[in-house]
Formats: structure tokens, C-alpha cells, sequence
């Protein structure tokens, strides 16, 4: 009885022992794979207000990558600084992780140049001489010569600009304008400053129709005010030659424009008009 129970227990003290050695084991491996996982993690310093130089500095440091992204016009970061950052400051990311910047180009102190009426070519020439950037060129059905800049973005002398970036709308044939991931996707042309018989006239040709409160109700009443005399028999001749007097309407001018000169519209979309008083 007495051998049975030395057994026993010499067999508990084994198997206890190797629990305890597997338990140690266990808790030694996840303490490594810890340490592996997390060794290789830092925490992503703070790059806002830094210059280029200083902000890949601090970043190579820890063994991240620096990726300039964006460049922006700012009134109160100084150009040639980080303006902002991603990830933000203080989030966990494995080394070699990309933080992407924008840079502060300062306030705006370039004057946006009309390059209406110009070529791709003349116009992407004039933007990069005064250190702008050419954005995204979209063409157009239009008459005429192909390859013409009908609007842009932001228009000419505009202020305000958030990044030095010109985009144009360009006229094409109508074999060339079509959008290849849709057939009915057109960039917004530029109404203002139009009349609203030339605004409706580039309108349709685009293939859109101005909808207007003002363009409903203008015509009415401006017929309404013109007098309808009938012509006397004695002077037949020149009414006939007296040229027509035009609605008020059609030589309004068009002062503002909804959707805006730019954005990308679909063919049959209503184009929202306000006409200058």
C-alpha cells in the first residue's frame, strides 16, 4: 500500500512538473511574440508645424517612411512646413509605416491667370510659369477648333484659392467627348457672365437645359411691357424695316450658375440660373 501511494505521488510530482514547465513555456513564447510584435511598433511623433527637413528627420528616426501628399495655401502656417499629417500624432503603426503630409504654401500671393480662349499647350504653359499646377483637363463637345479652353478652375484672379491647382474644360469634337465610364458624364461649362440666349445656346450644346425661376417669368413680362401698336397705312414700310426688339430676358446677363463651371454633370441634367438685375 505504502509502494502504491509512493507512486502516486512520485507520478503527480512529474505530471505537476510538467505542467508547470509547459505553463512556463506558454507564458514565455507569448512574452517573446509580445516583445517580437510590438518591438517593431512606434508611436507616430507629431510633424504639424515642422519643416520638410525636420519632419523626415524625426520620421526616419523612428523607421517611418514620409510621403509629401498635398500642398495647400495657408494664412497662418508658414510655407515650406507640415500644414497636417496622417496618421495622426501619438497612433500606434508598424515601422517602415508611410506618413503622409500636406505642405503649407503660405497665403496665397499668386494671381490666377485667364487662360480662356488659349490651347492646352499655351494654357499649361502660362499656369506652370507662375508656379501653378495644372489639375484635371476635361474635354467637351463644342463647335470649333478641339483642344480650347472654355472654362477653369478656379476663374481668373480669383482669391481664396486652397491649392495652386488650375483645372480646365477644354473644347473636343463629339466623337473625342465622350466619358469613358459614361457616355452621359460632361464636365459643367462655364455660364457666367453670359447672356441667357448664349448661357441656353452652350447649355444645349452640352446637352443640358437651364431651369430658372427668373428665365420663366422674365419673358412673360417683359413682353407684357413692350406696346403692341398696329402699323398705320401710312407707314407700312417701316415697320417692316423697324428691327425686332429682343425680350429682356434673352439679353439678362447670367450671374451666377448651379452646378458650378467644373463639376461633372450628366447630359439632360437642369442647369439652375440667377441673371444679374
Amino acid at each position: 500500500m505504502k509502494l502504491n501511494l509512493s507512486a502516486i505521488n512520485r507520478f503527480f510530482n512529474v505530471l505537476f512538473g510538467a505542467l508547470a514547465m509547459l505553463l512556463v513555456m506558454l507564458v514565455s513564447g507569448f512574452i517573446t511574440m509580445r516583445l517580437a510584435i510590438h518591438g517593431h511598433e512606434v508611436k507616430v511623433p507629431t510633424l504639424t508645424g515642422l519643416t520638410l527637413a525636420e519632419a523626415g528627420s524625426r520620421t526616419s528616426a523612428l523607421g517611418l517612411s514620409l510621403t509629401l501628399e498635398n500642398r495647400f495655401y495657408s494664412p497662418d502656417t508658414p510655407p515650406g512646413r507640415v500644414l497636417a499629417q496622417s496618421p495622426a500624432p501619438g497612433a500606434t503603426v508598424r515601422r517602415e509605416w508611410p506618413v503622409r503630409i500636406t505642405e503649407s504654401l503660405g497665403p496665397q500671393q499668386v494671381a490666377i491667370p485667364s487662360v480662356l480662349g488659349q490651347t492646352e499647350r499655351t494654357a499649361s504653359i502660362n499656369i506652370r510659369r507662375l508656379s501653378l499646377e495644372l489639375g484635371v483637363a476635361a474635354h467637351i463637345a463644342a463647335p470649333g477648333e478641339p483642344g480650347i479652353v472654355l472654362a477653369q478652375t478656379p476663374d481668373p484672379n480669383a482669391t481664396g484659392v486652397d491649392r495652386p491647382r488650375v483645372s480646365l474644360l477644354l473644347s473636343a469634337a463629339p466623337s473625342d467627348a465622350l466619358d469613358a465610364e459614361s457616355p452621359d458624364a460632361i464636365v459643367m461649362p462655364s455660364l457666367t457672365g453670359l447672356t441667357l440666349a448664349t448661357a441656353a445656346s452652350r447649355a444645349a450644346i452640352a446637352g443640358l437645359h437651364i431651369v430658372s425661376a427668373e428665365d420663366q417669368t422674365a419673358a412673360p413680362s417683359a413682353a407684357a411691357t413692350i406696346p403692341t401698336q398696329p402699323a398705320t397705312p401710312a407707314a407700312p414700310q417701316a415697320a417692316a424695316n423697324r428691327p425686332a426688339t429682343p425680350p429682356a430676358a434673352s439679353i439678362a446677363t447670367v450671374a451666377g450658375q448651379t452646378p458650378a463651371a467644373g463639376h461633372r454633370v450628366l447630359k439632360g441634367d437642369p442647369v439652375h440660373i440667377t441673371l444679374a438685375n
